[in-house]
């Protein structure tokens, strides 16, 4: 009996074209992806527009524990990129995407339809396509795009850190 025809991805470490795990491979193959990707997105359409949404748009209207159940189930992307295997810089990217979501979809009201036009998973599975079919190690837009993201955070983060600098600074006299 012959085996059904694998896509070959780079794996890193080895130096070669070779899937992580050949069982997950059978599993995590495009045409499940894409239907989990579907039905998290763009399962269901509003008559009368192009406007489409998922499960995950669903889901994340329970306030509070919604989006954390609809990024667990994104994850399952995530997971079956690594195993197919995908390069880190790309799984690092689709972690973003997702965590990107989950944040801003925590917003009532303003995140749920941040999650209908973001689309985080249809974006995940799209670059855990691309790369198999072009495995290259990472692109100069992947390194853009991490770079981007770690200088917001790290503009977040440091906000909240002078303005307590500030502060301190400012009762300093009266202290």
């Amino acid at each position: 009996m012959r085996k059904p025809a694998q896509r070959e991805v780079f794996s890193s470490q080895a130096g070669q074209c070779v899937p992580r795990s050949e069982r997950a491979h059978a599993l995590f193959n495009d045409e499940n992806l894409d239907l989990l990707a579907h039905l998290l997105d763009d399962w269901f359409r509003i008559p009368g527009t192009s406007i489409r949404f998922g499960l995950d748009g669903l889901i994340g209207l329970v306030p509070g524990l919604g989006d954390v159940l609809a990024g667990l189930a994104s994850t399952i992307l995530i997971v079956a990129a690594w195993f197919r295997g995908v390069p880190y810089i790309t799984l690092v990217r689709m972690v973003v995407n997702l965590g990107i979501d989950v944040i801003v979809g925590a917003i009532p009201f303003l995140g749920d339809a941040f999650d209908i036009a973001w689309k985080a998973n249809r974006r995940n599975y799209a670059l855990m396509v691309r790369r198999l079919e072009q495995p290259r190690r990472q692109t100069w837009r992947d390194w853009l795009f991490l770079c981007l993201i770690g200088a917001a955070l790290l503009a977040i983060f440091m906000i909240p850190l002078l303005m307590v600098l500030w502060l301190l600074a400012w009762l300093r006299p009266y202290l």
